[in-house]
């Protein structure tokens, strides 16, 4: 039998390496090996009562047939309701799209406003997917690096030299993934200006809105004005805050006519989301939010002490994170590129961490504090003896 050729683009984009390492330490777990994880994007944390009540109740109810391909009308509401209190945004529910997560509608964004020889400007490290998204699209990602003296951000120095006739569009992660970095308002003002100026989308990821630290503060760009507004999609959803990864819910805000082109994507592609899943989403924007200040509060606290433990183990650096749950760690005095280096550490210490090549940056790793207490004192402390024992 002849081997069918496949598409060219499957031969242009690399699977998740962030997923790849997190498989690699379960299976090695599943075996029977003592390992402790870093590397997964995932809270520890179980989904809250109340939302799993919700599913569970609408799965015993019938609610098993499908729903519009963007999401029930409940639901859209309830995220506009969420938007214009939180973040300060109007929409209507006809600029929603629940998705099959954020990465799903990250996807759909770029599908449905990037077409062939399109660049999209991504400020670096980045987030794995996010190149191989524009790529899927035909279009060509734009890799502009950042470095730890500007704590990981774009300036809009660098944005405005990174333009050419064939730039579409800026992706904005803030919480960022994986820098942990947090834009202040006026810096991002400042690369606004210059996105509207040079007429780009706006591709405003903003999933880890509610697990920011310290006095930094979460601002949503499409609140700035008309103008920006007009050429912003919102990114957002419930794996992060409501620690729901597993039912893969997430959504998208977007012009209307973005919007509309979101959704014919999505209607040929998933159709809609899980139907009872959607009724936990609901019930995790219409629910006790307590849960969210709890589940940040101990993030803050593994936060602090990880910062802590880095800064003690010669050969590491790393800046301080003011959102999500990573810290980047500078390894580049150790001699090692950041696959060996997290190779070497799997199969020495037992401890997974994610290279920094799958940001971009080879001279990074990832580290998760998305773990107990207990794993991060054991973890960071085997860290500290492969480092020591390094030439």
């Amino acid at each position: 039998m002849t081997v069918m050729d496949l598409a060219n683009r499957t031969q242009e984009i690399q699977a998740s390496r962030t997923l790849a390492m997190d498989a690699k330490a379960k299976a090695l777990k599943a075996a029977g090996e003592d390992i402790i994880s870093f590397s997964a994007g995932e809270p520890d944390f179980d989904t809250p009562e109340h939302i799993k009540m919700a599913a569970m109740g609408a799965l015993e109810a019938g609610m098993t047939k499908y729903t519009a391909s963007s999401g029930i009308l409940e639901l859209r509401q309830a995220i506009c309701e969420k938007l214009a209190t939180d973040n300060g945004i109007t929409y209507t529910p006809e600029q929603i799209t629940v998705s099959c997560g954020a990465k799903h509608a990250c996807l759909n964004a770029i599908l449905a406003t990037i077409n062939p020889g399109d660049e999209v400007i991504i400020p670096g490290p980045y987030w794995t997917s996010y190149p191989e998204m524009v790529r899927i699209a035909g279009g060509e990602p734009y890799i502009v690096p950042t470095t730890a003296s500007t704590g990981y951000k774009l300036t809009p120095e660098q944005l405005s030299e990174s333009v050419s006739p064939a730039s579409k569009m800026l992706i904005l992660n803030t919480p960022g993934n994986p820098t942990g970095a947090v834009y202040t308002e006026a810096e991002l003002v400042q690369l606004v200006e210059v996105a509207i100026e040079e007429e780009l989308y706006i591709l405003s990821d903003e999933i880890y809105e509610k697990l920011i630290y310290g006095d930094a503060k979460h601002v949503s760009v499409a609140a700035f004005s008309p103008g920006v507004y007009e050429r912003t999609i919102t990114i957002n959803g419930f794996s992060k805050p409501y620690a729901m990864t597993g039912w893969r819910l997430g959504y998208s805000a977007a012009p209307k006519h973005v919007a509309n082109a979101i959704d014919r994507i999505q209607s040929h592609s998933t159709s809609n989301v899980t139907s009872f899943a959607q009724r936990g989403a609901l019930a995790a924007l219409k629910g006790p939010q307590n849960c969210i200040d709890e589940m940040r509060r101990e993030y803050d606290k593994r936060r602090l002490r990880t910062l802590e433990i880095i800064r003690t183990i010669p050969k590491l650096s790393c800046v301080e994170p003011l959102g999500a749950f990573y810290l980047l760690v500078d390894i580049s005095k150790t001699g090692l590129g950041s696959e060996d280096f997290a190779e070497q550490l799997l199969t020495k210490e037992k401890v997974a961490v994610v290279p920094g090549s799958a940001f971009g940056d080879d001279s990074l790793i990832r580290i998760s504090y998305a773990t107990s207490m207990e794993n991060i004192e054991r973890g960071l402390g085997r860290l500290a003896n492969f480092c020591a024992a390094l030439v």
